[in-house]
């Protein structure tokens, strides 16, 4: 580890004071050794970039926090940046940083799979710890990295990997360790969310919307991941393997994406008094645990109906607290990398020690959503009507200004249950009721 005289007040940082080796000496700040840590950010795109900003704009803040100076030492990218206030610092062989013994904390902003693993377990195998906003990497080989981290004494972190710069997965292992937490339920995806705003509040239809996020730099050119549902369903089962302290897999999940959503659906839902969010939720019953991901009809009284635009929120059900809410930037280069800075914080504090996160990696089995219970929002034609209340019997009928349509809320019931009435009957489409 390198040291290094620092002229600056010893009071702001953790320093070794040699001065008070010797009770009668004055504190002199010349002084004070600092112990520096050296870190490494892999990846100089949009969030590599953005971690890079934070430290170095707010330096002041972050060193007196992790009781450290934090210095970036090296920037792994394939690219060069000339003219770049840092282009002294890229590197193009990660070999340069992961031989280095004196990087003790690596910022993994690649993003996929490949190389971001072999990279990332590498540098824990080492010794070094990893700071991540790669949902993907986390979702897929969370418990397995978590694991090899706390065998060499170092860290894997993610706070980033869901909801930005909103603060949950710390919240998850720390603030709530006393609770039972039993539900979890969010809108995870600040694209989605910003499209069926969008469609609600201008009536517009979901390509049209879907062009203009697109244009505005919220939605990728190849929307698959967003609009299907994908990225929810790797942070869910993210947030759902903190809940239960097991592996949830992703690819177990049943997802269903917005891009069914019609400007009818939302006509009905103002009729109803409610608006339509895509969720990811995930809830332990009877010992049985549940996870999805799909777009659900909310009532205006869910605090998640007012969670507009690119905002992402996350409501948290622990069985002594009740409900509690984590709003804020789900996205977006500066609110995600400032959650990345907070776990290098978190890491610089714990430079040689273990920060406990629960998650086994033991896969746990999810119950099939065929035999979770709910409500459903049922649009057919205006022919099926007889059919409909012959097979759906005890049902709301809902009016909108909507033509040729019967539409209707059924009494609750179990997937299964549904999918059965729905193919006899023959229906337009239907949204969950949450």
């Amino acid at each position: 580890m390198r040291q290094w005289n620092s002229k600056r007040a010893c009071g702001t940082s953790r320093y070794l004071l040699r001065s008070k080796r010797q009770k009668d000496e004055p504190e002199d700040a010349a002084e004070c050794e600092e112990i520096m840590i050296e870190v490494a950010v892999m990846g100089y795109g949009t969030v590599g970039s953005g971690v890079v900003e934070v430290i170095e704009k707010n330096k002041a803040e972050i060193n007196q926090k992790a009781g450290e100076e934090i210095n970036i030492k090296y920037i792994l990218d394939l690219r060069d940046f000339p003219g770049d206030p840092y282009a002294d610092k890229v590197v193009h062989d990660v070999e340069v940083i992961l031989n280095d013994p004196e990087i003790q904390i690596i910022c993994e902003t690649m993003g996929g799979l490949k190389p971001a693993y072999e990279f990332t377990k590498r540098a824990l195998l080492s010794g070094k710890s990893v700071c991540t906003s790669n949902k993907e990497l986390v979702a897929t080989h969370g418990p397995e990295l978590i694991h090899i981290a706390h065998e060499n004494k170092c860290n894997y972190l993610f706070e980033a990997s869901v909801g930005g710069g909103i603060p949950i997965i710390r919240p998850l292992n720390y603030s709530l360790t006393a609770e039972k937490i039993d539900g979890i339920s969010g809108i995870l995806n600040g694209t989605t969310n910003y499209i069926l705003t969008k469609m609600e509040k201008e009536g517009a239809g979901f390509e049209e919307i879907l062009k203009q996020a697109q244009d505005l730099g919220y939605a990728e050119r190849n929307p698959e991941a967003d609009v299907e549902g994908y990225d929810a369903c790797r942070k869910i089962a993210i947030l759902s393997s903190l809940m239960c302290g097991k592996n949830v897999r992703y690819q177990d999940i049943y997802t269903e994406g917005i891009t069914k959503i019609t400007t009818e659906d939302f006509v009905y839902a103002k009729a109803m008094g409610r608006t339509i969010k895509l969720l990811g939720k995930s809830r332990e019953e009877d010992g049985k645990l549940y996870a999805m991901v799909a777009p659900f009809m909310i009532s205006m009284d869910n605090p998640l109906s007012m969670v507009n635009d690119v905002f992402n929120a996350v409501c948290v059900h622990g069985n002594m607290l009740g409900d509690s809410m984590y709003y804020g930037r789900g996205a977006g280069k500066l609110p995600t990398a400032s959650a990345v800075v907070s776990d290098v914080v978190d890491c610089a504090r714990h430079i040689g020690k273990v920060i406990m996160c629960f998650w086994d990696q033991q896969d746990i089995a999810l119950t099939d959503i065929k035999q979770s219970s709910r409500r459903f929002f049922v649009r057919t034609v205006q022919d099926k009507e007889s059919l409909a209340l012959q097979e759906f019997e005890s049902v709301s009928v809902i009016t909108a200004d909507v033509a040729g349509e019967f539409a209707f809320v059924t009494e609750k019931m179990t997937e299964k249950e549904f999918d059965e009435k729905a193919q006899k009957v023959g229906i337009i489409s239907r949204i969950r009721i949450d």
